[in-house]
């Protein structure tokens, strides 16, 4: 079934504005109902968690809820896996500094050069911390996708973690973490995924693709910022969990350091219930785990006809170089996130030329700095533009008559 943007539209206040939001890689718009369930869980429930009173037994019920929506979104029916955290970054921290307990000199770390940097500093200091060896692996730089021989030779008995990027913040680039989640776990190496950029894109599944850990953030998939950690139970019940005494011993709590952000965390369910309408919408009600599937198979297949729009868009202009992959017979390759450069303008130079006809991208190296210092677009970076499935063709061809001013 195709979907339109304008089905969804109206459910999000900020759409209403005059302007073209194509920074959603850095953070999305969000709908009303998310707005409501923030706002109605400081009128109705806000407490502290583990009371015996109603307010706090109703705080931890709303969390509870939240937390079986975050299992459906993954993709695992055990809820008790999944914690929340003040963001993914320092979620990874947090966790790499448990996991780095079980590394001794010798061992060595996985990461790669076309990671946001929260997957690549927090084990590369782990492993520092611990005298343990930490590999980068390397790209193809005229498409911006992993170099999987590099990654093979680099994998051996030593390697006890990979950590592996869903989906490319920069580039859009998908990569194909469930090959290599095979080859680590038969080299003996546990693998963490970041799926921060891939959540408002594409289906999650924990459980067939066997990672044994994997990090997200609401705030790209239509939520608050709130950060969403999943891990196989068995780990989670035995690594040490750095926290203040008394420290729970039971799952989900022993994971989740400090007083929550529960209200943010109740927006988190309703944005995954948005999603979850947008499957109900499209056939037959069913179950939320199946109505977000079908859900994100309706986002993907429209999000890669925009995106296809867009390369095409900017393959007419002749002083733009897009970064990553271009082919239009590769866009199941790749999310509708696209970075590039201009001949004559600064990245910053451009966005503030966007900016001034409400066209809103970012500039820099959003965090991508491996990638960025790969490609050799530092210090400037790139102008990056991203769509989600909200985003209309008519936006698209806004951006693209506002670069053709450029020249």
């Amino acid at each position: 079934m195709n979907f339109d943007p304008q089905s969804v539209r109206h459910q999000f206040p900020a759409l209403r504005r005059d302007a073209v939001f194509l920074d959603g890689p850095a953070g999305s718009q969000v709908p009303q109902s998310v707005i409501g369930a923030i706002s109605g869980y400081y009128v109705n429930h806000n407490a502290n968690h583990g009371g015996a009173f109603s307010t706090s037994r109703e705080s931890d019920a709303v969390v509870d809820e939240a937390r079986r929506a975050c299992a459906d979104l993954l993709g695992t029916t055990d809820d008790g896996c999944v914690s929340f955290g003040a963001n993914m970054t320092t979620i990874t921290f947090a966790l790499s500094r448990a996991i780095a307990t079980t590394w001794k000199p010798g061992d060595e770390v996985i990461v790669t050069r076309l990671d946001h940097d929260a997957n690549v500093s927090p084990w590369v200091r782990a492993a520092q911390d611990r005298g343990v060896t930490a590999r980068h692996v390397g790209i193809h730089p005229e498409d911006c996708t992993l170099d999987l021989d590099d990654f093979r030779q680099k994998l051996s008995s030593r390697t006890k973690l990979v950590a592996i990027g869903c989906a490319s913040n920069a580039v859009g680039t998908r990569n194909p973490f469930p090959e290599m989640i095979r080859l680590a776990h038969a080299a003996g190496s546990l693998v963490f995924l970041d799926a921060v950029h891939y959540a408002p894109h594409l289906s999650m599944d924990v459980t067939a693709w066997d990672c044994d850990f994997l990090c997200c953030s609401a705030y790209k998939f239509f939520g608050p910022h709130v950060g969403i950690l999943y891990g196989k139970r068995a780990l989670m019940e035995s690594l040490p969990a750095y926290k203040v005494r008394p420290c729970a011993e039971t799952l989900p709590d022993r994971w989740m350091t400090g007083t929550q952000n529960f209200a943010a965390i109740a927006g988190v369910g309703a944005a995954i219930e948005y999603l979850a309408q947008i499957g109900h919408s499209l056939g037959k009600r069913t179950g939320r785990r199946q109505s977000l599937v079908r859900a994100f198979a309706t986002i993907e297949q429209y999000e890669r006809e925009a995106g296809g729009r867009m390369l095409t868009g900017l393959a007419s202009l002749p002083r733009i170089r897009v970064r990553g992959i271009i082919d239009p017979k590769r866009l199941s390759e790749r999310v509708p996130t696209v970075s590039f450069t201009h001949m004559r303008k600064s990245p910053f130079e451009v966005v503030e030329h966007l900016a001034k006809r409400n066209i809103f991208a970012w500039h820099g190296n959003y965090y991508a700095l491996p990638l960025t210092e790969a490609l050799g677009v530092e210090p400037d970076g790139m102008v990056r533009v991203g769509l989600l499935h909200y985003n209309t063709s008519s936006e698209i061809d806004r951006l693209i008559a506002a670069l053709a001013e450029l020249g």
